[in-house]
């Protein structure tokens, strides 16, 4: 149980997770101007983070939006991003240990600086604590901030004349950033964005992303593969 955990661990843990989530909470506020400029109201804008919650999904969803996709286009592009989360929980599920009520609340706080900062953890208790703090503070702060980006987006207009559309782009790459670290990732980035870039006069809005991320699923599917057959 966490009360086992010692007192100067806890509020080591406590106080590195309270810092990353107000760090990403606060982003909440680029997602709510940028939704209502892609044509949602301020109460579908607070739905979406109050029930989704999943920063890349969101943006996905109203990015596409607002470059004319339909909102089933939207949606699979959502969907595709979050399939990661089902990885996630796979990895914490026995870390956490939890049942019953407490693995769906788990399971809607499952994102990603709330699974680092929980698995990065050397014990049951010390996850908990990282994983909980982490992700009730940015739920509260992204909604909060969510709401707040939503009115103000409202009031100033076409977010697009504050440079604020570039918070879509802008948020996936800093989700794609840190994973170009090894030449295999780069090359695979590459080519998903050529892929991409081919289809755009041929496709709706909102499809090019699904095919990049379909190349990045082939080229995983074939290492793996490969790997298998390897003696």
């Amino acid at each position: 149980m966490s009360e086992t955990l010692p007192a100067e661990e806890r509020s080591g843990i406590t106080r590195d997770s309270l810092g990353v989530g107000i760090a990403t909470g606060t982003y909440g506020v680029s997602f709510g101007a940028v939704s209502v400029g892609a044509g949602l109201d301020v109460a579908q804008t607070c739905a979406l983070s109050l029930l989704m919650f999943t920063g890349a999904s969101q943006f996905a969803l109203v990015g596409v939006i607002a470059g004319g996709g339909t909102p089933l286009s939207g949606a699979l592009t959502a969907l595709l991003l979050g399939t990661r989360n089902t990885l996630y929980g796979l990895r914490m599920a026995p870390l956490l240990g939890w049942r019953g009520w407490r693995r769906v609340g788990g399971a809607h706080l499952l994102i990603d600086e709330s699974t680092a900062m929980g698995v990065t953890r050397g014990s049951v208790p010390a996850a908990r604590v990282g994983f909980l703090t982490t992700g009730w503070t940015i739920f509260v702060l992204w909604n909060l901030m969510t709401l707040v980006g939503a009115v103000a987006g409202e009031a100033i207009g076409d977010p697009r004349t504050y440079g604020l559309d570039a918070a879509v782009g802008a948020a996936f790459l800093a989700l794609l950033w840190p994973r170009l670290d090894e030449p295999r990732n780069r090359l695979v980035a590459a080519l998903a964005a050529a892929v991409a870039l081919g289809v755009v006069p041929f496709t709706a809005a909102g499809v090019p992303v699904l095919v990049a991320g379909g190349v990045a699923l082939l080229v995983g599917a074939l290492r793996r593969e490969r790997s298998e057959v390897r003696p």
